[in-house]
């Protein structure tokens, strides 16, 4: 069956797919939280789950190595490429599928449980998005997520950024930190699921601030898809900038920085 993203999402999905083989090491950043959810969704062996904006598959491998049947499913084709190559290497079978998370190319109730750790909140149209969540899980199924916050250190970083990016279109669409508060997770959540709420707090350690800034314009593609739009005086404003935001939570090994998230867990009506 062929499938193909919205054309709305057709530059999301470029963006995301600047990251490569790399964005894995972004993921790795964040594996703390992975654990988290996880633990909370509770997959059961043969259990059908989805691992919705899988990236580099990171959670998918950490849902099927507990003997769940996963789907990964992404707008980003070269993502898919390097995960569906790295669950070959480590001997987990596991299904990736391009996928737009406005429009998914499932039938209803087709899983038992769906996860999504800091992916779906990035989609374009969160209305869209949170109803496929809610079609494509069956009655008495469950999901879990990871948003950011919407006013932590993510965010922040996010505003480090900002004044290097274009004015936004007057279409713009919602911010993705929108997910990071409760009261917009229930607007969007919860009228199809019960949800419970638990707050995390990720911690991003690398030896330097310098390494922070390789490390995401190598692999994080919103960071890197901005960096190489820049001129070479603007992209330079940008790392000093990147590398200040990051140096200010060094420590005596490196930097750690602290960054709180929202679980929640929903199941279905």
């Amino acid at each position: 069956m062929s499938y193909e993203i919205q054309p709305h999402n057709a530059k999301s999905a470029s963006v995301w797919n600047s990251g490569g083989a790399q964005y894995n090491e972004i993921s790795r950043g964040i594996a703390d939280s992975i654990e988290h959810c996880v633990l909370r969704l509770d997959p059961k062996p043969g259990e059908r789950v989805l691992d919705l904006a899988t990236g580099t598959g990171w959670t998918s491998r950490v849902v099927a190595r507990r003997g769940a049947q996963v789907t990964g499913a992404d707008i980003s084709a070269d993502l898919l490429s390097f995960a569906a190559e790295q669950a070959r290497t480590e001997g987990l079978d596991i299904l990736y599928q391009l996928g737009d998370a406005e429009n998914l190319p499932f039938a209803d109730g087709a899983f038992d449980a769906i996860i999504s750790t800091c992916g779906v909140m990035f989609a374009s149209r969160p209305e869209a998005a949170a109803a496929e969540l809610a079609r494509v899980c069956r009655k008495g199924g469950r999901i879990c997520l990871t948003t950011w916050l919407s006013d932590d250190n993510v965010f922040r970083m996010f505003m480090v950024m900002k004044p290097f990016m274009p004015p936004p279109p007057t279409s713009a669409p919602p911010s993705p930190f929108e997910w990071g508060r409760t009261e917009r997770l229930e607007e969007l959540l919860g009228r199809d699921f019960e949800l419970a709420f638990e707050k995390g707090v990720s911690f991003y350690r690398e030896p330097t601030a310098e390494a922070a800034w390789e490390r995401f314009a190598d692999g994080y593609g919103p960071t890197k898809s901005l960096a190489t739009s820049l001129d070479e005086d603007r992209r330079a404003d940008l790392r000093r900038d990147f590398i200040a935001f990051h140096a200010q939570f060094s420590t005596p090994l490196g930097i750690c920085v602290p960054r709180q998230y929202w679980v929640t867990r929903g199941i279905r009506h």
